[in-house]
């Protein structure tokens, strides 16, 4: 246990914080990490001077009191720093931009507010032409990196607990990226929201196999067939 906080001194520096944050966004976010990340966004865009101001990835994974504290024993620092990120993005309480430095992508993130959104539509748009950094193209080639099986039950289903945690992890040893992302959006279409529905769809799945002829394969290929009906969901199939 941390020794106990002495109190705030006398003329400590303080960070503004919009009041709708507490009012409307805190008691949404159920991350804990996510609130970390953005709490210290609003420090690190506050600090600086000049406009637009803006937090980068850098700045952030180079703040080792951030990283010291956004936890998760399911993924690395940097990982959960990406989830967090994602999450407030998601939510709209940060806006997110990508800019070339030097050849190299620049992730930067601002707040989600007028005057901000307006420097970013003038950045876009070669209006605002920041020093050393310029708007990324977007590839029509480049790969969407699909969202893990954590993130899907997040963002479909609710907060993981440590059952549920292991048992995703389980399930993604099991069956291809592709399978677990339709599973998803099976159960959600017909409004079944719960993990052990889905749970049912990728066994069934691994039985009777998959509609489309690539995932077919994949079971085809399996070196072994009755690994699925020895799983953690075994008890689920009936042959």
């Amino acid at each position: 246990m941390s020794p106990t906080f002495s109190g705030f001194p006398a003329k400590a520096e303080c960070t503004s914080v919009p009041n709708i944050f507490f009012t409307q966004i805190m008691p949404e976010i159920e991350d804990m990490n996510e609130l970390k990340t953005t709490l210290h966004i609003f420090r690190v865009i506050y600090l600086k001077r000049g406009y637009p101001r803006f937090a980068t990835l850098n700045e952030l994974l180079s703040d080792s009191t951030l990283m010291s504290g956004i936890k998760d024993k399911d993924k690395s620092p940097t990982q959960s720093l990406h989830h967090a990120l994602n999450l407030a993005v998601q939510r709209g309480t940060i806006l997110h931009l990508t800019l070339k430095k030097d050849n190299q992508s620049e992730e930067v993130y601002f707040l989600n507010t007028p005057a901000d959104r307006k420097a970013m539509n003038q950045i876009r748009e070669g209006k605002f032409p920041l020093e050393g950094l310029k708007v990324a193209k977007e590839s029509t080639t480049a790969i969407t990196q699909p969202p893990d099986i954590f993130t899907l039950y997040e963002q479909n289903i609710g907060m993981l607990t440590p059952m549920i945690a292991d048992e995703l992890r389980e399930a993604e040893k099991l069956y291809p990226p592709e399978w677990i992302q339709d599973a998803f959006k099976e159960a959600v279409t017909l409004n079944k929201r719960n993990w052990k529905y889905i749970a049912r769809i990728l066994e069934r799945w691994a039985t009777e196999g998959k509609d489309d002829g690539k995932t077919r394969r994949y079971s085809e290929k399996a070196t072994d067939p009755n690994k699925y009906i020895r799983g953690k969901y075994g008890h689920l199939v009936k042959r």
